[in-house]
């Protein structure tokens, strides 16, 4: 399974109009070679490097498996789950301190999940536990500009 965007190379530079400096919009997406016995898609962009432990972007459960791109701004077909500011959706790299790698992070999973608007990270990460089928990343880094 690939995970692809025109916006950026695989650790390459987050173009600052994703990020909260800039239009704050996701990225887009290009999602191939997704397995056949595939029920559902699964994308979570999170930030490892945040000081206070890894900081959770943007999280998406029961897209469906014929998913093959994410159009630059949009929420695909799926279910929201709760970012760390406590709300659903994409929030876009806003590092506080020095450079931050962002892992978009997709799982082909056999099953629907029974899951709800808002779920957390960590409920969707035990959900997938023994479902997750392959999994592929896709990683961006960013630095403010008031960090350079």
């Amino acid at each position: 399974m690939k995970l692809t965007s025109n916006a950026f190379q695989h650790n390459g530079n987050i173009p600052e109009k994703y990020t909260c400096e800039g239009a704050n919009v996701s990225p887009q997406l290009e999602i191939s070679q997704v397995p056949e016995n595939t029920k559902t898609l699964a994308l979570i962009m999170d930030d490892p490097d945040a000081p206070a432990g890894t900081w959770d972007h943007w999280v998406l459960f029961n897209m469906p498996a014929n998913t093959t791109s994410i159009p630059e701004g949009t929420e695909p077909q799926g279910i929201p789950g709760k970012n760390s500011w406590g709300k659903t959706g994409y929030g876009g790299p806003c590092p506080p301190d020095r450079e931050h790698r962002y892992f978009f992070k997709l799982y082909a999973l056999d099953a629907e999940l029974d899951l709800h608007n808002g779920t957390a990270k960590s409920q969707l990460e035990r959900s997938m536990q023994g479902h997750i089928l392959t999994k592929t990343e896709l990683i961006g880094k960013y630095n403010k500009k008031a960090n350079r």
